[in-house]
């Protein structure tokens, strides 16, 4: 829906209101396509959004989506929306900003989020993740505390990882990117290319794999080289993501703990000169992904399909590309891939984040500079 006010405040104000409004109103325009499961169709819901990076849904249809540059807003099924004040100060450069928002599982009482971002560090910068409450009129946060700083912060602005998962016991796995420094993946005295577990306030828990051992007691998993990705397969409660490559090699691992997933020793990748990564693809001691690109697809948000609206689609791993513009469904038996299916390629932009909803429609962001939010549900 689009209007004009008139008021008596000037045709410059009465224009500037105008595109206010219609930035935040979207008349939803659907376009069909064909799928596996059957006719789909794609609505735009809201846009547009300065490089929007993630969504997270709250209740009764509403959600919270980041700008890396560094705005948070809530916006209502309708894409109506308004700038939320209190989030954090970020380092808005090459790849960092304000990046990933989830709601805590508890959220209809807690008013509970977590948010990842990059922070300033002295020369540097580094991922941070903060928790806060969302007011009740969703219009700030509140209570706004650090629970992680990842360690070493450096002077690099790209590879920050930066996924939240909420397990099913109440941690939260966050993805860590390498920043760059590829050796760094296989330092456990490094965050840096590592999967870390908390608590909700930050502390660690007495059963992560380095507790007590030669590494930082918050590594989960180690040896990604920037995963961008990560979801929470809702049958088993296992972690699974999806991680950048180099020239090739995008990787799709369900990483456990302890466990060293390769990079940059081994990689079904090469350098962006086209010459060989480690040792090859395989070596003693490291995890085969369970999928790989070649050539890479720029993977980036995670979702494992509940099968509430496609029970054809039920387990199956959901992954947006950037690079070739797209939504890639992996069909997967257990922890096997089997088949793919590429759906939207070209049709909306750099795919950055994919959800789905509570009642089982699927949304994604597109990460342009004026990206939008787009719900698709069945067509009949």
């Amino acid at each position: 829906m689009r209007f004009l006010l008139l008021v008596p405040l000037g045709l410059a104000t009465g224009v500037a209101f105008y595109f206010a409004l219609t930035a935040t109103l979207v008349a939803p325009k659907y376009k069909i396509y064909e799928t596996s499961a059957g006719q789909v169709a794609v609505a735009q819901v809201a846009g547009p959004f300065s490089h929007p990076w993630a969504v997270a849904f709250l209740t009764d249809g509403e959600m919270l989506v980041t700008e890396r540059a560094g705005r948070l807003w809530p916006v209502d099924k309708d894409g109506v929306r308004t700038e939320v004040a209190g989030a954090p100060e970020v380092e808005a450069e090459g790849q960092g900003g304000l990046l990933d928002v989830v709601a805590a599982t508890d959220f209809a009482a807690t008013r509970e989020v977590f948010l990842t971002f990059s922070e300033i560090a002295g020369n540097g910068s580094r991922t941070a993740v903060a928790a806060a409450n969302l007011s009740d009129d969703a219009q700030s946060l509140e209570n706004l505390r650090i629970i992680f700083r990842q360690q070493p912060p450096v002077e690099s602005s790209h590879h920050y990882g930066s996924r939240i998962v909420e397990a099913p016991d109440g941690t939260l796995w966050v993805t860590l990117g390498e920043r760059g420094i590829a050796t760094q993946a296989q330092n456990s005295l490094s965050h840096l290319g590592k999967v870390v577990r908390i608590a909700r306030d930050g502390t660690v828990p007495g059963d992560n794999p380095f507790v007590g051992g030669l590494g930082l007691k918050e590594i989960w998993s180690f040896g990604h080289r920037n995963p961008q990705g990560a979801a929470l397969d809702p049958a088993t409660g296992k972690l699974w993501t999806v991680a950048h490559g180099a020239k090739g090699g995008d990787e799709v691992n369900h990483p456990e703990a302890g466990k060293n997933y390769g990079w940059p020793v081994i990689s079904y990748g090469t350098t962006y000169a086209g010459t060989k990564i480690g040792d090859g693809t395989e070596k003693s001691g490291m995890e085969q992904p369970v999928y790989y690109w070649d050539p890479s697809i720029a993977p980036s948000g995670m979702m494992i399909y509940s099968g509430k609206l496609w029970p054809d689609w039920q387990g199956d791993i959901f992954v947006g590309a950037l690079k070739f513009k797209l939504i890639s469904r992996l069909d997967r038996q257990g922890d096997e891939i089997v088949g793919e299916e590429q759906l939207f390629a070209e049709k909306y932009g750099r795919v950055r984040d994919i959800r789905e909803a509570p009642d089982g429609a699927i949304w994604f962001l597109t990460d342009e500079g004026e990206g939008a939010l787009y719900r698709v549900t069945p067509a009949n």
